[in-house]
């Protein structure tokens, strides 16, 4: 079953912290599924060393929609099963690469910004001193 088990991975805030700051991602798992299957399907499907795994049933929460001229339908959202796999230290599954590549990347241009800046006030600063000069000269 480890195999067959499909993990969905949670890309929230939350998530996305965990990750960073105690190596757990999350996942929404079958609702049979137990922790060793899940441990297993972790490993086997991302090559990594699971150290703990912890379980959650979240239940629907109940919604209503009311449509025009209608009486309001009542329904839930569906039940999930989450998991929290806390992988090895120097382990890290790919799954937020692409906000941490993009935060990279805004960091450089925000380097890059700041370089230009720089260089446009230098630049206006000496304008400024030579106008200036001329300015005095001409007196």
């Amino acid at each position: 079953m480890s195999m067959s088990l499909v993990l969905k991975p949670r890309v929230s805030e939350k998530a996305y912290g965990l990750s960073q700051l105690r190596n757990t991602y999350v996942f929404d798992v079958e609702r049979a599924a137990n922790k060793h299957t899940i441990a297993r399907a972790v490993a086997a499907q991302y090559g990594v060393t699971v150290i703990e795994v912890n379980t959650i049933n979240a239940t629907g929460k109940p919604k209503r929609s009311v449509r025009k001229g209608a009486r309001p339908s009542v329904g839930h959202t569906s039940d999930v099963k989450k998991a929290y796999v806390t992988l090895k230290a120097g382990d890290s599954l790919p799954i937020f690469a692409a906000i941490e590549e993009a935060e990279i990347k805004d960091a450089k241009n925000a380097e890059k910004l700041a370089k230009i800046a720089a260089k446009a006030e230098a630049k206006a600063a000496t304008d400024k001193a030579a106008t200036n000069k001329a300015a005095k000269e001409k007196k």
